[in-house]
């Protein structure tokens, strides 16, 4: 495992982090350090835009159709 040192982190981030990880019956370190992990195992932003124009009209309904259900549901 890595240890990582953060600096310059203001009062008022450190004791709403300390607050959080209380709340949760956790160390601030181990709070952070899941936050962390959720942080990273998230896909990020390049990665969600390529998978869905990847799924981009292989599957759903056509234009036409949404089109169809949009006008029907307007009645």
């Amino acid at each position: 495992m890595t240890t990582l040192y953060i600096r310059d982190v203001s009062e008022d981030v450190a004791e709403t982090l300390k607050e959080r990880a209380a709340a949760e019956g956790k160390s601030l370190s181990a709070y952070v350090g899941a936050e962390l992990t959720r942080i990273a195992t998230r896909p990020t932003k390049p990665l969600v835009v390529a998978l869905l124009r990847s799924r981009a009209g292989a599957a759903g309904p056509t234009a036409a159709e949404t089109l169809v259900g949009v006008r029907a549901g307007r009645r």
